[in-house]
């Protein structure tokens, strides 16, 4: 790749040394082969890549090569990654973000898109406060329970299960109401531990549940869709900002153009790697989400009272779920 100004620019915002380590702009992720993440980093490393020629290379490193979620935030920061693609994390990041984290508060991915293009300039208002900016919004999914325990019908059933959780104050707070015992555990030490039956169970999406083969180590799923988690293309504000105003925009526009593409391979994972996981003899169940809706009043009632402008949130997002 040829050497360029836009490279010792790179190099310069990113804080490394050489002009021959700034060709390749790293882009750092948890999610397996075969995920969703892995896809949506792909779709946005094609497009940049062609956008941008020979002045920079995307190149995606995935399976937590370059650290968990929580080692990527911090590596923007430092500029030893350029990209990272972070979920329910950002709900420790500012807790503008925990709104996502509201048990069936995003109804579909239409309901999602009307959130994002009204809401974007509150959401990047928090990200840029602690120092990041997101130029692309994707997404993990809808989210449902899997475990080595029983089925989960109601939330009654969860009481005593082990449950891993991501990183996140909220989700944590809205199993252990539900009666589980919630631990956060970086992605990559999920499947040993329930394994090696550390934990009972988990909750992700069927694209990380998959692409994982937790189905090789899970008795049961149970289709409970309680949280919608968004993914972001994230990057250092500070970063970015020092890049050439022509990479800059290359860039912004593949984390725009790149989302539609990552819904549609989302609804078709949804049919495909849930047949996935019924083929490994995992069984499944439909919850009674009406009676999951009804145990998260409380955790609503917290999220308005100890989050800043957190009501206003909330009904914002709802207002907008008409016609979803």
């Amino acid at each position: 790749m040829k050497i360029s100004t836009l490279l010792a620019g790179v190099a310069l915002a990113a804080g490394l040394g050489t002009a021959a380590s700034a060709q390749e702009l790293k882009f750092g992720h948890v999610g397996e082969p075969g995920s969703l993440f892995q896809a949506s980093a792909e779709a946005f490393a094609s497009c940049s890549n062609a956008a941008l020629g020979d002045k920079a290379e995307v190149v995606v490193f995935g399976s937590s090569q370059l650290g968990n979620d929580k080692e990527l935030l911090q590596k923007l920061k430092l500029g030893q990654v350029q990209f990272a693609l972070p979920s329910s994390i950002m709900s420790s990041v500012d807790d503008t973000f925990g709104v996502f984290e509201m048990p069936y508060i995003i109804k579909d991915r239409e309901h999602m898109k009307r959130v994002w293009a009204e809401m974007e300039p509150t959401f990047q208002a928090a990200a840029q406060k602690n120092g990041y900016r997101i130029i692309g919004l994707m997404e993990n999914g809808f989210r449902h329970i899997t475990n080595n325990v029983r089925p989960i019908n109601v939330p009654d059933d969860l009481k005593g299960i082990k449950l891993r959780t991501p990183s996140g104050a909220w989700r944590v707070k809205m199993f252990q109401l539900y009666g589980a015992n919630p631990t956060p555990l970086a992605f990559s030490e999920v499947f040993t531990a329930l394994q090696t039956g550390v934990m009972d169970g988990q909750e992700n999406p069927y694209a990380q549940i998959a692409s994982a083969k937790f189905q090789e180590v899970q008795k049961y799923l149970s289709i409970t869709g309680h949280v919608y988690t968004p993914g972001y293309v994230l990057v250092s504000d500070k970063h970015f900002s020092a890049l050439p105003e022509d990479v800059q925009t290359a860039l912004l526009n593949c984390g725009q153009s790149t989302r539609d593409k990552v819904y549609e391979i989302a609804a078709q994972f949804e049919t495909d790697l849930l047949q996935v996981i019924k083929d490994a003899g995992v069984a499944v169940n439909e919850a009674d989400n009406a009676a999951f809706v009804a145990a998260s009043k409380p955790i609503y009632d917290e999220f308005a009272a100890t989050v800043d402008g957190g009501p206003e949130l909330v009904e914002k997002i709802r207002s907008l779920a008409a016609g979803s």
